[in-house]
């Protein structure tokens, strides 16, 4: 379906248009504001090579208007690394009216935005409140978790654990398990007696654990595979609740555990918080407790299901009639 875009007749009465643009610049603003890439958030993806080859320019024609337009009149942002452009009074013009149609829209369309801060830029120009509110919605929440991993330093101080692949898959669940419990005693143990050694380590927050860190990582890890497939960009409340089950639950490798949830959920196109936890739940009864134990729980499932159906479709042969009477002479002469 072909986008059709209006140009308000006030373009051409804009000082700096009228005044300061030259014609290359004026034909140069009306492709970004009309070209077919554009949306209705006033953010899109296009790359300089599109832009030369629909205006006839050269790149290097195309890369200096874009500094000119960046720098000189201060009307877009071009991120070189997304490819995203963002036009700086595109709320002004285009976003007067809302409606849920044209609120579904715009959700929709920012939720593709990589670069928060230019939805920021955008966002600077709307004046009705409704829209101005679900833009700052997305780049405020975007901040948020960018504030809460910069407050933590990184390290490298993270503990590998390497296992073999092992062969017999259905039949070393047990073992998994009481090794990884092994050395989950033992990290608490080394952490207790740090503890003892050092009672004030954790008010000095450059001597907190590796385990805090790696935390911290994770949260941004799921929080990131929940925005973009689906889950509800603005249900903080789901989010936190699922992030819950990182420290509260009896998994030793909650990420990967809940990670591999949602995945389930998004193959089933169940991307619902009540059916990722209803997952957890039923791994956490079977005291799953690594991505490898789930595994191998999963394929001695599937291989119990194939050996039944298997056996399920053996012949068992014709019934042998209740009055037969077996006589060996029979046939002789």
């Amino acid at each position: 379906m072909a986008k059709y875009r209006i140009v308000q007749t006030d373009f051409w009465k804009n000082p700096i248009v009228s005044e300061e643009m030259t014609p290359e610049d004026k034909y140069f603003y009306l492709y970004l504001l009309t070209n077919p890439e554009t949306t209705q958030i006033g953010i899109y993806k296009i790359t300089k090579k599109q832009i030369a080859f629909d205006l006839g320019y050269s790149i290097e024609s195309v890369h200096s208007l874009m500094e000119r337009f960046s720098v000189h009149h201060k009307l877009i942002r071009y991120n070189s690394e997304t490819r995203e452009l963002a036009i700086k009074n595109w709320g002004k013009y285009n976003l007067q009216k809302g409606g849920k149609p044209v609120m579904d829209c715009i959700f929709s369309e920012l939720k593709e935005v990589e670069d928060h801060s230019l939805i920021q830029y955008v966002s600077k120009s709307i004046n009705k409140a409704e829209i101005l509110s679900l833009y700052e919605s997305f780049y405020k929440l975007a901040e948020r978790y960018l504030n809460e991993e910069d407050s933590i330093e990184e390290t490298d101080t993270y503990l590998d654990i390497v296992c073999e692949d092992l062969d017999d898959t259905c039949f070393c669940v047990d073992t998994i398990r009481g090794e990884k419990e092994k050395e989950k005693e033992k990290e608490k143990e080394k952490q207790q007696q740090h503890k003892a050694f050092s009672p004030d380590m954790e008010k000095d927050s450059h001597l907190q654990s590796p385990q805090v860190y790696q935390e911290s990582g994770d949260v941004k890890e799921i929080i990131k595979f929940w925005d973009s497939n689906g889950f509800g960009f603005m249900n903080v409340n789901g989010k936190e609740q699922l992030l819950t089950w990182l420290d509260n639950s009896t998994f030793l490798q909650s990420k990967e555990v809940i990670l591999k949830a949602m995945t389930i959920a998004c193959a089933n196109n169940k991307r619902k918080l009540s059916y990722v936890l209803g997952i957890l739940k039923n791994w956490e009864n079977e005291s799953l407790l690594t991505v490898e134990e789930i595994n191998s729980y999963d394929y001695c499932e599937k291989l119990g299901v194939k050996l039944n159906q298997s056996l399920g479709s053996i012949s068992a042969g014709r019934d042998i009639p209740r009055d037969f009477v077996f006589d060996i002479t029979a046939g002789e002469k």
